[in-house]
């Protein structure tokens, strides 16, 4: 708990046996209430491994996709009276050392969300991101800060905090389940007037953790350029997307 809010760390998980301790260790728990974790279909040990942990576990006996692991994170912090809700990847790319700054800029009311940018602080590629992935990564973000008028450093990061009251006024509900859905949520959370910062982020790339392949990254990028241009056409009142209708799917509130 940071400044009487109420902490949790969501961890949408597949197959991370190999992570999830290591990642768990590092978790600041003095603040932290609650980890969820999720389980979409693994074919490892993840779930025995987290509830040998004491997580709070979820299991999926059909994969439900990236997003559609989020989903069910998101609705179950929620559920139990969480102020702030971090998602946090249990593949131990991104270190969990940065949640008490992520969840203090929320606990204190300085954003309404936070992300944690790989590219602020030059780190990506000496963390291993492939060069390629680096690349686009600055093409789509230069590309979605001109169409809707943000200055991020990326979009593309798992990393990100978001205080409940995001996580109950956007229509969640409406987004993709694979990959696109985190640049989805995230254009949501602009386009319904929420504030976004940052912090900096090393990244690690290595055997164990997950990436996605060239071509689903392909599919990404063009899923990027697509929601950002659905976000513009929304913006100016031509057409609204679903998945920026503020009358769309929703989750339940706490």
């Amino acid at each position: 708990m940071i400044n009487g809010k109420r902490v949790t760390v969501v961890m949408p998980a597949y197959n991370a046996e190999k992570t999830l301790r290591k990642t768990h260790n590092e978790i600041p728990h003095d603040i932290v209430d609650n980890v969820i974790l999720t389980d979409d279909a693994s074919q490892d040990r993840t779930a025995e491994v987290a509830r040998k942990l004491n997580i709070k576990t979820f299991i999926h006996m059909k994969n439900k996709g990236y997003g559609g692991n989020q989903k069910t994170c998101y609705q179950e912090a929620l559920r139990t009276g969480s102020d702030i809700v971090i998602m946090l990847h249990p593949d131990y790319q991104y270190t969990p050392k940065l949640i008490t700054s992520m969840a203090s800029m929320i606990a204190y009311d300085v954003f309404d969300a936070v992300i944690a940018s790989r590219i602020l602080g030059n780190k990506a590629l000496e963390g291993g991101m492939p060069l390629y992935k680096y690349v686009a990564n600055r093409f789509l973000t230069a590309a979605e800060n001109f169409l809707i008028q943000q200055k991020l450093s990326e979009y593309h990061t798992g990393y990100r905090a978001f205080s409940a009251e995001v996580l109950e006024n956007i229509p969640l509900l409406e987004n993709s389940d694979d990959f696109i859905f985190d640049n989805e949520m995230l254009l949501q959370t602009i386009y319904f007037g929420f504030s976004v910062g940052e912090v900096s982020c090393p990244a690690k790339y290595f055997d164990d953790a997950s990436s996605i392949s060239f071509r689903r990254s392909v599919t990404y990028g063009i899923g990027v350029l697509q929601t950002a241009i659905k976000y513009v056409v929304s913006k100016r009142g031509n057409k609204c997307y679903e998945i920026f209708n503020p009358k769309g799917k929703k989750l339940v509130p706490h």
